[in-house]
């Protein structure tokens, strides 16, 4: 990860703009273009700012585009609302000026939310803002297996889906490792120099090539709910539904609560799980 938001802007820029075709713009592609995507020039044409503004934006120097024109850019290039918010948040972490080093505060999990997640009858887990589990209840933990006994660093759901391992338990983990890791960006776009960031992508980053590969494509998402499949040793497949909870008053972890439809074949094995485990 580039410890300079402006480099951050740039790469992201880029990205989505060799992404873009001529034609899904209305434009002709002519015969003998060289380039992927769109050139810098018919961008910024598009978004109604010059080629020179718009190629020190993608060189990763000192501009500071104001809000229509990152409005402007980010209709040029047909970005979801995700992406334009991802645009925003890179930009202002690229206005603002370098600061002192500052503390950081670890994430805590507070005690009402610990007693809330035993009474649970569903697996939950609380996640850190970076993807850290940070606590699970009884459930919880016997989706996550072997990883709850990992040191704290660790257990990151990231760390968990990129194992060799994690192909036999989950059926869609290429898909849920590009979720996660469009979690991750967005969530270091709002604070991209915080260590727990800057360490956890370079170590995921040595460690993996899928990651690595993953993250240069620059990918953001902002899912509060989605659907996972786990093949449990214990009682066989499992199709949950996951939605995340912000935990009142604190802006980092959040409780991730996983569930089954009423009547189907996964709440039968979660209750299963459940009975194995000793718990309600």
């Amino acid at each position: 990860m580039s410890d300079d938001p402006r480099r951050e802007l740039a790469d992201f820029l880029r990205t989505r703009r060799t992404r873009l075709r001529p034609q899904d713009v209305g434009l002709e592609p002519g015969p003998r273009r060289r380039v992927a995507g769109l050139r810098r020039e018919e961008l910024a044409l598009l978004a109604g700012v010059s080629s020179d503004y718009y190629q020190r934006m993608e060189q990763g120097r000192d501009v500071r585009p104001s809000e229509q024109v990152l409005d402007a850019l980010a209709g040029a290039l047909n970005f979801s609302a995700e992406e334009t918010r991802h645009l925003h948040s890179l930009a202002a972490a690229a206005r603002t000026p370098v600061r002192l080093s500052r503390s950081y505060e670890p994430e805590a999990v507070p005690d009402t939310t610990l007693r809330v997640m035993r009474g649970m009858t569903s697996p939950a887990l609380v996640v850190g803002r970076f993807l850290d589990v940070l606590a699970w209840n009884p459930l919880g933990g016997a989706l996550l297996g072997e990883f709850t006994r990992q040191p704290q660093r660790e257990r990151n759901l990231l760390a968990l889906f990129l194992r060799p391992e994690a192909d036999r338990t989950c059926p869609n983990r290429a898909a849920t490792i590009a979720e996660l890791i469009g979690m991750l960006r967005t969530q270091i776009a709002a604070d991209p120099g915080h260590p727990r960031a800057v360490e956890l992508v370079g170590e995921l980053a040595l460690r993996s090539d899928e990651f690595a590969a993953l993250w240069a494509l620059h990918d953001v998402a902002e899912p509060t709910r989605g659907q996972i499949s786990l093949n449990h040793q214990q009682v066989g497949e499992l199709n949950l539904d996951w939605d995340v909870y912000p935990i009142p008053g604190n802006l980092g972890p959040a409780l991730m609560v996983c569930t089954a439809a009423e009547g189907s074949p996964d709440a039968a094995r979660l209750r299963m799980l459940a009975d194995l485990l000793g718990t309600p």
